[in-house]
């Protein structure tokens, strides 16, 4: 009878070494033994070596001469960068005269009778009252300024945007070169960008349409890839059985498929043209955006406020005009002929109020609230600034912010060898990822000390640390309620709403007021904004978890608590990633914002390079802001292979 050879005994390993992240640390940790030595010796260990940085300025200075030099004799700009702006400028004016033709009543006829066509009665009352209420502000005529410029800028947005992602989705080796692009596109600050297309096209409604393009077209890119990769392959094998060529199996079947993707993607479009408007109104857009812009220079809050709050509404209007048309795609509508009833009403609204001679907002249905507004913030200025018994004040506040927390975790990193800042990066992307996200951004994180502005660098980053973890404590908390109480999420929304389309710019003077001058307010401007979207994905995360789970826990007896610490929380970490993801990419986009209020570092240098011209200053920061980007991005978001181990 045969003998069983018992197997050798294994080396018994500790627990945690068993695990992938361990060996990954120890791996790093032998290459950092072999490395930071040689490192050492060759570039010291305190900051960034001079001899690894390149000056850039002289041939950014040389570039921005050229094009001040010949901007008005070259043929690249006479009979190409020119026939592009005169196309912008007739486009914008010929939507504008449009509007202006139809009348304060035509144009809000249409408005309704849109929404009541896309999404009902209630939401064609809300956008009806939504215009009037532009009109009551006295903001009529920059509220159709807006619109003309939004229309073309949007139409633009989505034409690219379209073929980027038509490229994308159809092709593998497109969208891997996309991508690095669109993240490009839609980490660079608005800042950073303006500068070179305002010496390309000169001040004016050209560079500011442009500009909002650069911005606003990623996210249609995005979802046109994403949703024509995820088309239904029974369909498509369907279809190419029938002998459909390429191009008819895309018109027949990977369009159609992908209609709720695309609508998503003009929704998100809409959102990101909107909040362009006021940093477009600094290079002469003109509309509400420079109303706010002009009240933010003389510190006026109650007309900054007034121009603000139509962006908002039209944001809002916007966004569930499209939501409602994405929710209801793919059901069998009416037909043809209520369009053309509604079309029809709209134009007998028009003429009617054209022969009453009614096209303006008559003057004397405005309403002035600056100056209520205006007493309101003195008010909070006089009794809540310092002083408060107990508490303090705000500007305690923020002073306290300052000293416990942003000053140590600035001087904290400025005080690490450079070296030690990489192999940080290096570990937390490693881990969450794979060997080439922590190639990608240690190196993301080195250009920026190639640039030149290291230091500037890490204290943007303390910031955006410090930001990030007031909003997500805020947003995690917040979502988890929200999750819980259908009511609470009811009552929530309208203020997401407003958080999450309100001009930076006009949030940033009652901050201002309440905080003072300097990083405390930054920070306090780039929660507001990057809350609304990690409440946002935390609620829709935790509500989508298998009800089936949760059952079964409730079954064993499980308290609410249990329930959330042990079910949800840990079906829902993708969501939650993500939160986290998009709260860091939300919060580095205000850092420029922070800049014009003493946030100083690279947010400064963008606004500064801006203002002086200084093409040098201005995209050098820019292209370290995407540095930033691009290395949080990497270790803040799993790899789709590491999501899938799920360890």
């Amino acid at each position: 009878m045969a003998t069983v050879t018992a197997p050798a005994p294994r080396l018994a390993l500790p627990g945690v070494l068993r695990h992938r992240a361990a060996h990954k640390l120890l791996l790093l940790a032998l290459a950092a033994a072999v490395l930071v030595p040689l490192a050492d010796a060759h570039w010291s260990s305190g900051s960034w070596p001079g001899a690894l940085t390149v000056d850039l300025s002289g041939p950014l200075g040389r570039a921005n001469d050229w094009i001040i030099d010949n901007r008005d004799s070259s043929p690249l700009f006479l009979y190409f960068f020119g026939y592009i702006s005169n196309a912008v400028v007739l486009s914008v004016r010929a939507v504008y005269l449009v509007l202006l033709a139809a009348g304060w009543a035509g144009v809000t006829a249409l408005g309704a009778l849109v929404a009541w066509r896309v999404a009902g009665v209630r939401l064609a009352v809300g956008t009806g009252v939504a215009f009037l209420v532009c009109g009551l502000l006295g903001m009529w005529v920059p509220t159709m300024q807006t619109l003309a410029l939004m229309v073309v800028a949007v139409l633009t947005s989505v034409v690219v945007g379209a073929l980027l992602g038509l490229a994308g989705g159809l092709s593998e080796r497109a969208d891997r070169a996309l991508r690095p692009v669109l993240d490009t596109m839609q980490v660079l600050p608005a800042f950073a960008y303006l500068l070179p297309v305002v010496l390309v096209f000169g001040i004016g409604v050209p560079a500011a349409v442009l500009a909002t393009v650069v911005y606003a077209a990623p996210p249609m890119a995005r979802l046109t890839a994403l949703g024509l990769r995820d088309a239904d392959p029974e369909v498509l094998e369907a279809v190419e059985s029938l002998g459909a060529t390429g191009r008819q199996r895309l018109v027949t079947a990977r369009i159609p498929l992908a209609r709720k993707q695309l609508l998503l993607g003009l929704n998100q479009t809409i959102m990101m043209a909107l909040s362009m408007a006021v940093i477009a109104s600094v290079i002469g857009a003109g509309g509400l955006g420079d109303r706010v812009y002009q009240a933010l220079a003389s510190v006026d809050v109650g007309a900054a406020l007034a121009a603000g709050i139509p962006i908002v509404l039209l944001a809002v209007v916007l966004d569930r005009v499209t939501a409602a048309a994405g929710e209801r795609m793919g059901e069998q509508g009416p037909g043809l002929r209520p369009w053309l009833y509604a079309l029809g009403a709209t134009v007998a609204v028009a003429l009617a109020a054209r022969l009453a001679g009614a096209l303006d907002w008559p003057s004397g249905w405005s309403l002035d609230i600056a100056e209520p507004v205006n007493r309101v913030v003195d008010w909070m200025t006089a009794h809540l600034y310092s002083g408060v018994p107990y508490l303090g004040g705000t500007a305690d506040w923020a002073g306290h912010f300052t000293t416990w927390v942003l000053d140590p975790v600035r001087d904290g990193l400025q005080w690490l060898p450079w070296w030690a800042v990489l192999l940080i990066v290096a570990a937390l992307a490693w881990v969450i990822g794979t060997w080439r996200t922590a190639l990608t951004a240690v190196l993301a994180m080195a250009a920026t000390g190639v640039l030149g502005v290291w230091k500037p660098s890490l204290d943007t980053l303390s910031q955006v640390l410090a930001a990030v973890a007031v909003t997500l404590v805020l947003g995690f908390a917040t979502g988890i309620a929200a999750a819980r109480s259908d009511r609470f999420e009811r009552a929530l929304r309208p203020v997401l709403d407003v958080c999450q389309t309100m001009p930076q710019f006009v949030y940033l003077i009652p901050v201002v007021a309440l905080f003072g001058v300097g990083r405390a307010p930054a920070v306090a401007a780039a929660v507001v904004y990057a809350l609304p979207a990690v409440v946002r994905i935390t609620t829709q995360g935790l509500r989508q978890v298998d009800p089936a789970a949760l059952e079964s826990a409730r079954s064993l007896g499980a308290t609410s608590a249990q329930q959330l610490r042990q079910i949800q929380l840990p079906l829902a970490r993708p969501a939650l990633l993500l939160a986290v993801n998009q709260g860091v990419v939300l919060v580095l986009a205000v850092v420029i914002i922070g800049g014009l209020v003493g946030g100083g570092a690279l947010g400064y240098d963008a606004v500064f390079g801006l203002a002086q011209g200084d093409l040098a200053t201005g995209l050098v920061a820019g292209a370290a802001i995407v540095c930033l980007g691009l290395m949080l991005d990497r270790v803040t978001q799993p790899t789709e292979r590491r999501t899938r181990k799920g360890a």
